[in-house]
């Protein structure tokens, strides 16, 4: 996936699905890192995201880490109109 307008449009609808417990932590996870390179600003939200997801979490703490794992999501999606994301890992 290499247009900006389909990876806002899937990383909505992942973030939407997974907000509303219609979509697994793995499946997200794997949806990320399975992203390829994009340019600013989505680049840099997408990175994130990615070294974000990247280690296998212990199931015990999946709950916990969801709202993060969403924070991670939106900032893919909010990138165009709010530029790179400027949360650190």
């Amino acid at each position: 996936m290499k247009n900006v307008e389909d990876l806002v449009s899937s990383a909505r609808t992942v973030y939407s699905r997974y907000a509303a417990s219609r979509m697994e932590r793995e499946t997200v996870r794997e949806w990320v890192l399975g992203l390829g390179d994009y340019a600013e600003p989505h680049g840099s939200a997408l990175r994130e995201a990615k070294a974000w997801f990247k280690p296998i979490q212990p199931e015990s703490q999946l709950l916990a880490l969801k709202p993060e794992d969403l924070e991670r999501l939106l900032a893919v999606v909010e990138a165009r109109t709010t530029g790179a994301s400027s949360r650190s890992s």
